[in-house]
């Protein structure tokens, strides 16, 4: 009898066959005595496109919307049928007894493998492995204590019922808006109103006017003194009131003393993670997550990543010794900590009831190699690390003091009386306390200021407003970031976020309902009841076909006027319709803007790794009336394909040797797998 154990990503599947003992190796699964461990590459299925149920579908009509199948039903993606053809074989064999689900322990990785298992009609026993860290210890002890697979039925209907929303908002209505607007317009049930909050944010920026107003504060030896309330004056009656205030010396009328008291903070969930790292080092949404996503699956340093929780749960106590041992040899604070065996000092960060599906992010018992991390890896590890480590610390402490002095002016001191985990802190510098009826020389001084506006939204702050909205979950949020800006809504302008003309547009052309966060957060909530159990599937599809059906009337009612900003004065040469500039990975492209005709090419020469033979530069390849060939935009330099070494076959450095290989390495994408889009991209490149 053999277990068949279905991993989300290879390298997961790497992980487990070796705590399995499972050591043969072939190019589609691990095999060994007991089990056999495959993968998934991401998703392996997708939820069939309008043309799959109705051939006439296929053609972008507004007639035909809104479109809503009878049933949703799935179909395998072309670029990774290899890899489910191998699992149908595996499910098949006689000697598989039952299957244990091992994709990540969340929605997503639910619906990742309940569709295969759907699609493949395995009707065997069926487990779950439900653990928070790659670590052998953890691996062990999860296929120990593996929980029956319909025990998550709840959270599989949930993660249908969410692709099943997300193919029925977003299909109909970007169809809708596309065909009205003859533009490519993306819309979504959790992008649009996303895009909403940086609108929004930018409106009330536009829209402020800034006040000049006037302030007085009192310097002296032992501070700078504010006038009481900090009042927002004129000019003429601040120059009055400092007119009045014209003595020299300054008594101590009454004094305060206030002990403040400051927790470590506990542990990160994902998205304060996110924040906090794009803050500090400019890192977007999505590169804290693949940083992440290595530290968690390649190094097994951290717990799992996408979680939401920032508490601990009580079984954890234990394990806290061992895991704090692991980095005492990578950080000089954590090394006295573990040889006394300290305890963990923060005791309400273990909670049971506020961790949901994973608790907060701490380090494993696996021990770090620094050598091996990427500078982004190691910063993201530091601040977790540094978090952990807060746990075994005193509070902070300081004394703070408060000083009446004559004519309403208030002085403030603060004395740190324990350092605690702000060890950064200079606890060492003394403040001298003021005692009633001390006299403080001191000068007025008049100051200018000006009312500051609403900051910009950043990626830091709107994954925080994306939380408070209901907007998404932390493994969706950055993912919905980088569509709005790849689709050209949205870009980022420095540590900023700002949306496009193409983006303003669009959301005059939903209805609100769309645009704000209301109607979605709504529907992520019903999500969660699903998962718990309190909602029905089928009561949350009904709702969102009817929102569907009022959102794309809305848009074929419409009467808004569109601009293209994209459309240029340059005609296609296949059926004369003007070409559009199309932002990708590769460049700007110039697309025909009729949605019938497929002719598209390079707005800019495309850049090849082939080298000038004088200044070495790379050269461009152009093309010719007597065919390709490669140019120096330097030197002007010209040679044919052909004559050229290798026969146009650019060599690749060292660089972009590194840069496929971190494609082949990252494993991360829904719909195809890294492998594939690396060797796809390697292609193009041999054939320009």
């Amino acid at each position: 009898m053999k277990t068949l154990v279905i991993a989300e990503k290879p390298s997961v599947a790497a992980s487990l066959a070796k705590v399995l003992n499972a050591t043969q190796k072939t190019r589609h699964y691990y095999s060994g005595a007991q089990y056999i461990v495959t993968w998934a590459l991401g998703h392996l299925l997708t939820l069939k496109m309008p043309e799959d149920y109705k051939p006439a579908w296929q053609k972008w009509t507004l007639t035909d919307l809104p479109l809503m199948p009878k049933k949703m039903q799935i179909k395998p993606l072309p670029k990774t049928r290899a890899q489910l053809k191998a699992i149908a074989g595996l499910v098949k064999r006689s000697d598989v007894k039952q299957a244990v689900i091992a994709t990540d322990a969340g929605r997503e990785g639910e619906l990742v493998a309940r569709w295969i298992l759907d699609y493949l009609k395995f009707n065997k026993p069926v487990k779950r492995l439900w653990i928070s860290s790659q670590t052998d210890k953890a691996i062990r002890s999860g296929f120990a204590h593996l929980k029956p697979s319909h025990d998550y039925d709840q959270l599989y209907a949930a993660a249908q019922a969410r692709a099943e929303a997300d193919w029925l908002v977003g299909l109909n209505v970007t169809r809708a808006l596309t065909v009205k607007y003859q533009d490519s317009l993306s819309a979504g049930r959790v992008q649009t109103p996303t895009l909403g909050l940086v609108a929004t944010q930018a409106a009330k920026i536009q829209q402020f006017k800034p006040q000049t107003y006037y302030s007085l504060t009192l310097q002296t030896k032992s501070g700078v003194a504010q006038l009481a309330d900090n009042p927002h004056l004129s000019a003429a009656a601040a120059q009055k009131k400092q007119q009045q205030l014209q003595q020299s010396v300054y008594a101590v009328k009454a004094v305060k003393e206030k002990q403040k008291r400051q927790k470590a903070p506990l542990p990160y969930d994902l998205t304060e993670l996110q924040k906090v790292a794009n803050q500090r080092y400019q890192f977007s949404a999505k590169k804290t997550l693949a940083a992440l996503q290595n530290l968690y699956e390649r190094y097994k340093v951290v717990t799992y990543p996408r979680t939401d929780s920032k508490y601990l749960t009580q079984d954890l106590k234990a394990t806290m010794p061992e895991r704090l041992a692991a980095i005492s040899g990578y950080v000089p604070e954590a090394k006295p900590l573990a040889a006394k065996k300290a305890p963990v000092v923060q005791k309400r960060v273990f909670n049971d009831a506020k961790v949901t599906d994973h608790y907060g992010l701490i380090p494993t018992e696996q021990m770090p190699q620094p050598a091996l991390f990427a500078n982004d890896e190691r910063k993201i590890y530091d601040l977790i690390v540094a978090r952990f480590i807060g746990l075994f610390l005193p509070d902070y402490q300081e004394t703070q003091y408060t000083y009446q002095l004559d004519d309403d002016f208030v002085l403030k001191q603060t004395q740190v009386t324990q350092a605690g985990f702000k060890v950064g802190v200079n606890a060492t510098k003394t403040v001298k306390p003021l005692s009633i009826g001390t006299k403080l020389s001191g000068t007025v001084r008049l100051n200018k200021e000006l009312t500051q506006a609403p900051k910009p939204l950043s990626e830091a702050t709107l994954l925080v407003q994306m939380e408070k909205q209901g907007l998404g979950t932390p493994a969706t949020r950055a993912e919905i970031i980088e569509k709005l800006v790849t689709s050209g809504l949205m870009v980022r302008t420095g540590t900023h976020l700002e949306v496009t003309p193409k983006g303003k547009q669009l959301l005059k052309l939903v209805n609100p309902r769309l645009t704000t966060p209301g109607l979605t957060a709504k529907w992520e909530q019903q999500l969660q009841q699903i998962e718990r159990g309190e909602l029905v599937k089928a009561q949350f599809i009904h709702q969102i076909k009817l929102a569907t059906t009022d959102l794309v009337q809305e848009v074929k009612r419409s009467t808004a006027a569109y601009k293209d900003f994209n459309l240029t004065t340059k005609v296609c040469p296949k059926c004369g319709a003007k070409l559009r500039q199309k932002q990708t990975r590769q460049g700007v492209l110039l697309v025909c803007s009729n949605q019938n005709c497929n002719y598209y090419r390079r707005r800019d020469p495309k850049v090849t790794n082939h080298r000038c033979p004088q200044c070495h530069k790379k050269m461009v390849l152009l093309t010719g009336e007597h065919g390709r060939y490669f140019k120096c935009i330097h030197c002007n330099i010209t040679e044919k394909v052909g004559a050229a070494k290798g026969k146009g076959k650019a060599k690749m450095n060292r660089h972009e040797t590194r840069r496929l290989l971190k494609k082949v390495n990252q494993e991360d994408a829904p719909g195809e797998s890294a492998l594939a889009q690396a060797l796809k991209t390697a292609m193009a490149q041999k054939k320009s």
